[in-house]
C-alpha cells in the first residue's frame, strides 16, 4: 500500500474531506471537486490514468454542495455531485452536466449479533427512524418485518450527512417519496434539518460514526460499505420485495433510466419499478462550463472522461458501481461536442 493510499484511508476513517492526488499534482494536472459517493472510483480510475498517460487527477472529496460551489465559482476544471441540476439552473449559471457513474446508497447499522443482510426495513419504517419516531430497534415496525430474528432493546442512533451532499438528496428524495410525512416535514435536498440523531461528513464519515456507535444507521454509498465491513440492510422495494445492495440490483433499477428523454439529463433514479431494483439508486454527474475560460484543461478533463467511460469500466464494476451504457456514453460526447466551447466558440472536444 503507498503513503498517498494510507493517507487518504486515514483521512477517510476521521471523516475529512479527501483528496486524489493532491501530493502529486502539477500544472497539466486535472482539477475537480464535489460528491463523495464516486470518490472510490474516481480514485482507482485516476490512479489507472495517471499510469497510463503521466496525467494526475487532483479531486477534492468534499461533498456536491462543495463541488456546485467551486464549479460556479470557477476555482476548478469540473464539479461533481449526485444531485442533478435542473435544466433551469443549469442555463442560468452557464452549466452542462452529465452522467458519469451510478451506485446505491445502502442502509448500513452497527447491531451486536446482526450480520449483513440479515435484517430487512422497509421506506416508511426508515422514515419514522429518521424522523426520531422509531427509537428502538425491537419496535413493533422493525419486528414485524423481521419476525424471525430476536431483536434488542438498543436505542437507534441515527447518523446523517452534516454536509450538503448528493447522498443527502438521494435518500430523502426517497424517503419523501414512500412518506407523505417525511416530505411535508423534512422534503428533499441536498442539506435538510433532521431532528434525531448525529451528523457526520462525506460518506466516509459516516460510515466511521455506524462502525463507533452502537446501535448506529446510517445511510452511506455502497463501496463504501464495502470497503469499511459494514453491517448492510435488506430494503423493501417498489415491488414490494427485500433486496440486497449488489451491482446487479443497481443495475435493474439502473435499467428503467431514459436518459434519451431527460433533458440536461435531469433524472433521479430512487424507488424505481422492477422486483430486483435496488431503492436507492442513483448516478453521480460531471458539471462544467458551456464556455470555458482554460480549453487545454477542460479538454484535458474531457479526455479523462471519455477514457473513463471506455476503459474505466470493469474498475468500475469492481466496486459495484454501475457504468453508463454505450448509448448514453455517446450521447453525453454529442453533448460535449455541442455544448462545451471556448471563447471563440470552438468545440473543445470533437466528436
Amino acid at each position: 500500500m503507498t503513503i498517498l493510499k494510507r493517507l487518504l484511508i486515514g483521512a477517510a476513517s476521521l471523516g475529512l474531506a479527501t483528496t486524489i492526488g493532491l501530493s502529486a499534482a502539477s500544472a497539466g494536472d486535472i482539477s475537480g471537486a464535489g460528491a463523495t459517493f464516486p470518490f472510490p472510483v474516481y480514485s482507482k480510475w485516476a490512479d489507472a490514468y495517471k499510469t497510463q498517460t503521466g496525467v494526475g487527477l487532483n479531486y477534492q472529496s468534499i461533498g456536491s454542495g462543495g463541488g456546485i460551489k467551486q464549479i460556479k465559482a470557477k476555482t476548478v476544471t469540473f464539479g461533481a455531485s449526485d444531485m442533478p441540476l435542473k435544466p433551469a439552473d443549469l442555463d442560468a449559471a452557464g452549466l452542462v452536466q452529465w452522467p458519469m457513474i451510478m451506485g446505491g446508497v445502502v442502509p448500513s447499522i452497527n447491531l451486536q449479533g446482526i450480520s449483513a443482510g440479515q435484517l430487512t426495513i422497509d421506506g416508511p419504517t426508515l422514515a419514522k427512524i429518521y424522523m426520531g419516531e422509531v427509537t428502538k430497534w425491537n419496535d413493533d415496525s422493525i419486528q414485524r418485518l423481521n419476525p424471525m430474528v430476536k431483536l434488542p432493546d438498543t436505542a437507534i442512533a441515527p447518523v446523517y450527512r452534516s454536509d450538503g451532499s448528493g447522498t443527502n438528496f438521494l435518500f430523502t428524495n426517497y424517503l419523501s417519496g414512500v412518506s407523505d410525512d417525511f416530505k411535508s416535514k423534512i422534503g428533499a435536498n441536498t442539506s435538510v434539518q433532521w431532528p434525531a440523531g448525529i451528523g457526520a461528513k462525506g460518506n466516509e464519515g459516516v460510515a466511521n460514526m455506524v462502525k463507533q456507535t452502537d446501535g448506529a444507521i446510517g445511510y452511506i454509498e455502497y463501496a463504501y460499505v464495502k470497503q469499511n465491513k459494514l453491517t448492510y440492510l435488506k430494503l423493501v422495494n417498489a415491488a414490494g420485495k427485500a433486496v440486497e445492495p449488489s451491482a446487479a440490483s443497481f443495475q435493474a433499477a439502473a435499467s428503467n433510466a431514459d436518459w434519451k428523454n431527460a433533458e440536461g439529463y435531469y433524472l433521479v433514479l430512487t424507488n424505481q419499478k422492477g422486483a430486483e431494483s435496488w431503492p436507492i439508486t442513483g448516478a453521480s454527474f460531471i458539471l462544467m462550463h458551456t464556455k470555458v475560460d482554460d480549453a487545454d484543461a477542460a479538454k484535458t478533463a474531457l479526455t479523462f472522461f471519455d477514457w473513463a467511460y471506455k476503459s474505466g469500466t470493469d474498475l468500475a464494476a469492481s466496486l459495484d458501481y454501475v457504468p453508463m451504457p454505450p448509448e448514453v456514453v455517446s450521447m453525453v460526447e454529442q453533448t460535449w461536442a455541442d455544448k462545451i466551447a471556448d471563447g471563440s466558440g470552438n468545440p473543445v472536444l470533437k466528436k
